[in-house]
């Protein structure tokens, strides 16, 4: 029997009416086919609320392979965002290309008024995420980073407990992500070309892998920047990512708490888990269902309850229903919710000062 119960914990404010799975289908546009976390998008079933109108891939043997796989007709294949947009007229673009590619996308889509939703990290540094920021807002579009673990019941419950004082104030936060390298996945060759390469993905696993941490972090601390930054890198597979880092820890400092974020392409098996550490307890979100939570008990006793917990609600157990119920106001973002530009600003300020901090060999202290 549990002790207490979990609440569903809304990370943003609803306001969703009835109908909404009623109403028109948010036109969306897919920019690139090379991020194979567009198997996603592609793999959707039975989602009313979006449409997809068009892709974006050059590679034409790429989107015909897909098009095999999944059953979309070619005609909605362009060479160009441009070209796809005049004929497609999408709400929104999602962005399945390079990370380095990000800007070009809100270039285009922003003075549009087209709405944009890319993959994690928002961009390959703090400088190109400013630009995609400025632009952003001067066109008043909404640009949103989509995280796989954005939508894990468990870790919306740890912020919920964690939030209800169920283990006492933050004092150490460790997160851990990645698996055991890129090449070792069998990665096809599209989407590997520009994983390993340091301009197109901004570096290895630390970009790849570290801005999850960065992510959960800033959230849990409602969007407060850590004070330091300190970080160290290793290539311990060059054989396999000879032009990156594979190997990464980063550590962050707060008046009150420290985070120790871990990511990596040299676990032995693919991993996301999160320890949330308290003066009285711990929360243990081991992965996207199973949550653990220890009361300390003497000098290193503790009880423990264990939960299995449900998908969360739509739409907020998918982005791209996400995305759409934002666009269409019908729920509306609190400034440091994961998906947020403002969340996501203070992870590239995290990134780009981890990446200093390993090249320099030093604690990088951020500017208040």
């Amino acid at each position: 029997m549990l002790r207490y119960a979990i609440p569903f914990i809304f990370c943003v404010i609803v306001h969703f009416s009835s109908c909404f799975s009623q109403e028109k289908p948010l036109k969306i546009g897919v920019a690139g086919l090379t991020h194979t976390h567009v198997h996603w998008i592609l793999g959707i079933e039975d989602n009313p609320n979006i449409e997809i109108v068009g892709m974006v891939e050059p590679n034409r043997d790429l989107a015909k392979r897909y098009s095999e796989q999944y059953g979309y007709s070619m005609d909605l294949v362009f060479d160009t965002l441009e070209e796809m947009i005049a004929a497609t007229k999408p709400e929104a673009v999602t962005a399945f290309g390079t990370i380095y590619d990000h800007l070009e996308v809100v270039e285009v889509c922003a003075p549009k008024g087209i709405h944009v939703m890319v993959e994690k990290p928002l961009a390959v540094s703090l400088k190109h995420a400013k630009q995609m920021k400025a632009l952003a807002e001067k066109h008043n579009i909404h640009l949103l980073t989509n995280y796989e673990t954005t939508w894990y019941p468990t870790n919306h419950s740890a912020k919920e407990l964690l939030d209800q004082g169920k283990v006492g104030d933050l004092r150490k936060v460790i997160v851990r992500d990645g698996h055991r390298g890129p090449a070792k996945l069998g990665i096809n060759s599209e989407f590997l070309d520009w994983l390993l390469d340091p301009k197109d993905n901004g570096g290895g696993a630390i970009m790849d892998f570290g801005c999850y941490g960065a992510n959960l972090m800033t959230w849990l601390k409602n969007g407060e920047r850590p004070n330091t930054v300190t970080a160290i890198t290793q290539q311990l597979q060059p054989e396999n990512n000879p032009k990156v880092d594979d190997d990464a820890t980063i550590i962050l400092t707060y008046d009150d708490a420290q985070a120790i974020l871990e990511p990596s392409w040299n676990w032995p098996m693919g991993r996301k888990d999160m320890e949330v550490y308290g003066l009285t307890g711990a929360i243990y979100a081991d992965n996207r269902n199973d949550l653990r939570i220890r009361i300390a008990e003497g000098y290193d006793g503790y009880s423990e309850e264990q939960f299995t917990l449900k998908e969360r609600e739509a739409p907020f157990n998918d982005p791209f229903s996400f995305l759409a119920a934002v666009i269409k106001n019908k729920i509306s973002l609190p400034p440091h919710n994961l998906s947020s530009l403002e969340n996501n600003m203070v992870v590239m300020e995290i990134l780009d000062a981890a990446r200093e901090s390993a090249k320099k060999g030093k604690t990088i202290t951020l500017k208040k």
